[in-house]
């Protein structure tokens, strides 16, 4: 574990080499051939991309279960798939929050697009005038342009915030805003010898966004990720907590189980219902109102209902312009 003044001495000094650090990994020459027909070429992209993850934490009110409410963790945290009592058992000792991230891989023939979800187990409130509700999903779409690199270079980022997406462009991309303006820059903190994204999620409400467009106040866990270890934060403010990647296509996994109407209250709508206190000391409890990615929509914008996660060259290229080739024909999608 290390301190929140040594994370932001190393962080500044990262962040000051992570352009730098992102094109001598582009132009790594070492082409392997990466495939999204490949579990495991699929779990090594999302790993290399894997953002380090800003939650900030706030300790307040009873719903806040000592900070824990704010923990990201797996949708079956509690070793079943309803998603109806996910509100009661969070912060139960029987039910650690063990910090675990979804990822999808979706390939063409030009470029990758990986989306990352957060999951936590509770919408909150502290406040008379907010709601709340069971369940919480939000997360980061990255697009990566396949140059030869193993990896590939990444060029930009569309981010899910409640309600409405936020699209950042690293330092020195040559994409630029479209439909849609671009609203900041995407950071990079190098992490086991490489930059990776660095994005942050609100205390609560979880809106998640590039790196500082949110950061931790106060309290806050940053969360590193890993294909093997799921660490449970040892405090509030645990600077230093690995989180498991879960591919999204595994069998049985998320995408397996979008018909089960324990798990799902609709089509990519989370079930929640309002037992176990939801609502309690807030304007209310909403129900079914946590969407898992192909139920992401900003209503406001072009692209319709998930197609984040569904159709990210449709999404893309209404959201930037890019001088590059895009692929339109998936290669791999087992969204369609």
């Amino acid at each position: 574990m290390i301190g929140s003044g040594d994370t932001s001495r190393a962080l500044r000094a990262c962040l000051a080499i992570g352009g730098l650090a992102a094109a001598l990994f582009a132009s790594d020459s070492l082409a392997v051939g990466l495939s999204a027909q490949s579990p495991a070429d699929r779990a090594a992209l999302a790993l290399r991309w894997a953002p380090v993850h800003y939650q900030d934490v706030d300790q307040t009110g009873s719903h806040a279960l000592g900070g824990g409410a704010d923990y990201i963790t797996r949708y079956d945290f509690d070793g079943d798939l309803d998603a109806r009592n996910n509100w009661d058992r969070a912060g139960q000792a029987a039910y650690p929050l063990a910090a675990h991230g979804y990822y999808s891989v979706v390939e063409t023939s030009t470029h990758w697009f990986i989306t990352y979800l957060f999951f936590h187990p509770r919408d909150w409130t502290d406040s008379f005038f907010d709601t709340e509700h069971e369940n919480d999903a939000e997360g980061v779409l990255f697009a990566i342009a396949r140059d030869g690199s193993t990896y590939g270079t990444l060029k930009a980022a569309v981010t899910v915030a409640h309600t409405d997406f936020f699209s950042y462009v690293p330092a020195g991309s040559n994409w630029t805003g479209n439909a849609e303006s671009v609203d900041g820059s995407l950071s990079f903190l190098t992490y086991q010898g490489a930059p990776h994204p660095v994005t942050a999620q609100e205390a609560k409400g979880h809106g998640l966004k590039a790196w500082p467009a949110y950061n931790i106040n106060g309290d806050g866990v940053i969360y590193y990720p890993s294909l093997t270890t799921a660490e449970v934060p040892s405090n509030p403010d645990d600077r230093d907590v690995k989180y498991k990647l879960i591919d999204i296509f595994e069998p049985g996994g998320l995408w397996d189980q979008r018909n089960n109407n324990w798990l799902f209250a609709g089509y990519g709508s989370f079930a929640g219902d309002n037992s176990g206190g939801c609502g309690s000391g807030a304007i209310g409890c909403s129900t079914n109102s946590a969407n898992a990615p192909w139920g992401w929509d900003d209503s406001n914008d072009g692209p319709g209902r998930g197609m984040l996660a569904t159709d990210p060259v449709g999404l893309v290229t209404n959201y930037f312009r890019i001088p590059e080739g895009v692929s339109v024909g998936y290669s791999y999608n087992p969204y369609r």
